[in-house]
């Protein structure tokens, strides 16, 4: 391989709007270190459909909250390919209801994962990443949109916006930066899940593109950043249709 390959390391890669981010990259030129939690088989999957493709990937696990996992997981991507040029912290988890019944025990591990694994994978990538590099969080156009039910959610991802912007103010000197991006309603299992169809299609009336987001519109927006957008830095992107 080229030394002057970029590699990226994708967190939540074996799936949803994860999965597209890697063949995104992956089609740009990127090496790919696709990360998954807990589906090895959809992980491989992901990584030989970017190897038929002509590009290159290898599948890494780990508790993206647990910083020795992922330490472990930085190190698998760096000998592989050499080093690390864009980090994309695409994993998270998703648990919806309102602020008065929301069960606080499921607020602490979506929290753990959410802001906790963020935190982890941020701190890597601040170690990690060479000069010239990018880091993309992942928040959601909810902080804004405010739905209810989403509250607990939102909170979590209110507090990934923060880290990343402090991130970006970090990292003067190395000529990285350090975006969010924030999906609108996207058509990825998490979003669906416990959703009838009437709710589905009453959020994807919502943009004035009248649709759902797809996986690969969200990958598009975190390839700008991940490569021409060297502009760009210190921002929450959101790549929503147009949702008000």
């Amino acid at each position: 391989m080229s030394d002057t390959t970029r590699v990226a390391l994708v967190t939540g890669a074996s799936g949803g709007i994860g999965r597209a981010v890697a063949h995104r990259l992956a089609a740009d030129g990127m090496a790919v270190g696709v990360h998954y939690a807990g589906n090895r088989t959809a992980a491989d999957e992901t990584v030989a459909a970017i190897g038929r493709s002509g590009g290159r990937a290898v599948a890494v696990t780990g508790d993206v909250a647990d910083e020795t996992a992922m330490s472990e997981a930085f190190d698998q991507v760096e000998k592989a390919f050499g080093g690390i040029d864009v980090v994309v912290h695409t994993a998270g988890v998703m648990q919806l209801g309102p602020v008065a019944e929301f069960d606080l025990d499921t607020f602490d591990r979506m929290s753990r994962t959410n802001i906790r694994g963020t935190f982890v994978v941020a701190q890597q990538a601040a170690r990690r990443v060479r000069d010239g590099g990018a880091v993309v969080t992942f928040s959601t156009s909810v902080t804004r949109l405010a739905f209810p039910a989403y509250a607990a959610y939102a909170a979590t991802k209110g507090a990934v916006e923060a880290m990343t912007m402090v991130l970006a103010r970090e990292m003067r000197g190395r000529d990285i930066t350090v975006n969010a991006v924030a999906p609108g309603p996207t058509a990825t299992p998490l979003f669906l899940e416990g959703k009838d169809r009437a709710a589905v299609d009453r959020l994807a009336a919502q943009p004035p593109l009248e649709r759902l987001g797809r996986p690969e519109d969200i990958a598009e927006t975190v390839a700008f950043l991940a490569g021409p957008g060297r502009w760009v830095n210190g921002q929450v992107l959101f790549a929503n249709g147009g949702i008000a």
